[in-house]
């Protein structure tokens, strides 16, 4: 199953380091994604994210949001329990989470690669709110299943949540794009 997890990849509070950028994660090659604390985005990693699920990167709280920077391939660990959770001087510690009684999971995530083109939120919400499929609304080889798929996106609908399930087609199409770069370059200089 494919999924989309999101990290923001620059400061929000001086001298509190929540950022984790795409650079970051390619440095890392492979790394814990801890520090997730909202129950839908943990039960999905305590029980649906599997060795080699394929993973899209969303970088958020940025000036310009976007999927995807890359594609990982998750998970080269299942869900496993946080142990941030456990530590109180860690920015994600719970005291209603022990090591006895886990409230909170992760998973390992290993990097691949870059997609060559950035894709950036307001180009698949352009996609998702086109009504009718033309070439100066969305990219010509898209079809109607792979706009409404982007349109039914997690991604546009709740964009809280940090870890989402991506059906396949869509994650087809978006790394399509990323591969590809169609269409968004002359959507939005039509636009200006």
């Amino acid at each position: 199953m494919p999924w989309l997890v999101k990290s923001e990849p620059e400061e929000r509070e001086p001298g509190v380091k929540v950022s984790f950028s795409v650079d970051d994660f390619e440095a890392i090659g492979v790394t814990p994604w801890d520090g997730v604390r909202n129950p839908e985005a943990c039960k999905s990693m305590r029980e649906r994210m599997k060795i080699g699920d394929l993973v899209l990167f969303y970088h958020s709280n940025c000036k310009v949001p976007g999927t995807v920077i890359c594609i990982a391939l998750c998970v080269v660990k299942e869900g496993y329990p946080d142990h941030t959770a456990w530590d109180p001087k860690s920015k994600y510690y719970d005291p209603k989470s022990s090591q006895e009684s886990p409230k909170w999971y992760m998973v390992d995530i290993k990097f691949v690669r870059r997609l060559p083109h950035f894709v950036p939120l307001a180009f698949l919400q352009h996609i998702g709110a086109s009504s009718a499929l033309s070439v100066s609304a969305i990219p010509a080889f898209m079809t109607a299943e792979q706009q409404q798929g982007i349109a039914a996106m997690q991604l546009l609908n709740r964009q809280r949540l940090s870890v989402q399930f991506v059906e396949p087609l869509v994650y087809e199409t978006i790394v399509r794009l990323g591969d590809d770069g169609h269409g968004w370059d002359s959507i939005s200089s039509a636009s200006k």
